[in-house]
């Protein structure tokens, strides 16, 4: 597969940790390109070469490992802009690793989506068009639709077939590092000498991803796993993996912890976690999707979840309260993980307790935050057009949630 060139978007934990890591190790790419328009980390990367370090956190501690050979570009300058365009024409595989689905932007010059429509047009005015592969890693269970929408707009019918936008399931931890203390205190490489930051990730590669749909197409990142209906796992993570997570951040929050391993220290809240993992999104999960895999059976869900309750609680990964409960707007949004999970628990006939205390924990936080009564946060969290019966069912439940104040 030599040859091959793969273009990411964004340079944070997750490109940088994951993605461009993953298409360094493979050995199959002679090309790699990241778009970042952070003039700071442009020129940090450019002053080192192409080159950048990622901490790897295992369960015995921390070792560095260094990616070299990376082009950088910033795509709000002509002159990179221009090469970036290029480089999507030629591009095998692109990764888009953004804070959100609303940064794909409306397809105009200079944005994502206008980058990869332009790219895509050039693709497309070969002789014999090229496939290319696009992972979307934003967290967004739509992303991939989503983004597929804003290029169908600026690109002619056809190029479907040419082009596989795919979601991803990302149950990799990671995050940026900018404490100097943790920094020093954990021995921890900085991106480049003259970074302000480090990466630190989780050696865990195994990333589901859509089942990818390309005529003669053979994926350069060959680790990661397709599926033919990626919902279910997307659930799995949303609903177990992450709300589970939120669950445990609020709850120490309330108790003004600061690291997500001070939960390891206690025993009752460790034995909440595991059971509103396993009963409430194991339960409703496994009954929702019985017979699809292994994951959604009784001995499955039990596995999935002690190992993720034993990655959360690993000490290198030294993740803090403040990151995990950051915008609890967002967490507590309708469709988001700890609402969300409720819902899917009561769909099943499954009592959402332990989700609903930790939404409460988050709650309780944002009405402190907001100086303002329970129902006016509410309100202003959820739609007026939710569905009445499931609004109550909810409400019902986070107001007989035990406060931890």
């Amino acid at each position: 597969m030599a040859g091959k060139a793969f273009v990411g978007f964004g340079f944070g934990a997750i490109q940088g940790g994951l993605f461009l890591y993953e298409a360094f190790k493979s050995g199959n790419f002679d090309r790699l390109v990241v778009a970042e328009v952070m003039p700071p980390v442009v020129d940090a990367l450019r002053k080192n070469d192409g080159c950048y370090d990622v901490n790897i956190v295992t369960v015995d501690g921390v070792h560095t490992e260094t990616v070299t050979g990376i082009e950088v570009l910033n795509p709000t300058d002509e002159a990179d802009y221009a090469i970036l365009l290029d480089a999507l024409a030629e591009a095998d595989e692109i990764a888009t690793a953004l804070p959100g689905v609303d940064f794909y932007g409306d397809g105009t010059a200079h944005t994502v989506s206008g980058a990869l429509i332009e790219g895509t047009r050039r693709r497309l005015h070969g002789d014999t068009p090229p496939s290319v592969l696009v992972y979307t890693a934003e967290n967004n269970v739509d992303a991939a639709e989503i983004l597929t929408q804003r290029l169908a707009v600026g690109l002619t019918p056809g190029w479907e077939q040419y082009v596989c936008v795919c979601n991803t399931v990302i149950g990799k931890m990671s995050g940026v590092v900018v404490d100097d203390a943790q920094i020093a205190e954990q021995g921890l490489a900085r991106v480049t000498p003259d970074s302000d930051h480090a990466l630190l990730v989780e050696a865990f590669s195994s990333i589901l991803i859509s089942r990818v749909d390309l005529a003669h197409f053979q994926r350069g990142i060959e680790v990661f796993e397709e599926k033919d209906d990626l919902a279910p796992f997307e659930e799995a993570k949303l609903y177990g993996h992450n709300a589970t997570h939120a669950l445990i951040g609020y709850l120490l929050d309330e108790r003004g912890l600061g690291f997500m391993t001070d939960a390891a220290q206690d025993a009752e809240l460790m034995a909440l976690a595991r059971t509103t993992f396993l009963q409430e999104s194991g339960g409703a999960l496994c009954r929702k999707y019985a017979g699809v895999d292994p994951l959604f059976t009784t001995e499955g869900f039990a596995a999935h979840v002690d190992d993720l309750l034993e990655r959360m609680m690993n000490p290198h990964l030294r993740d803090t309260v403040e990151r995990v409960t950051r915008d609890p707007r967002r967490k507590l949004a309708w469709n988001d993980r700890l609402i969300g999970a409720m819902r899917l628990a009561l769909a099943h006939d499954v009592a959402p307790a332990g989700y609903a205390q930790g939404a409460r924990a988050a709650l309780e936080r944002l009405m402190r935050e907001a100086n303002e009564a329970q129902a006016a946060v509410l309100a202003s969290l959820w739609a007026s057009d939710v569905d009445p019966i499931a609004r109550k069912a909810v409400v019902h439940a986070l107001e007989n949630a035990p406060s931890a104040r």
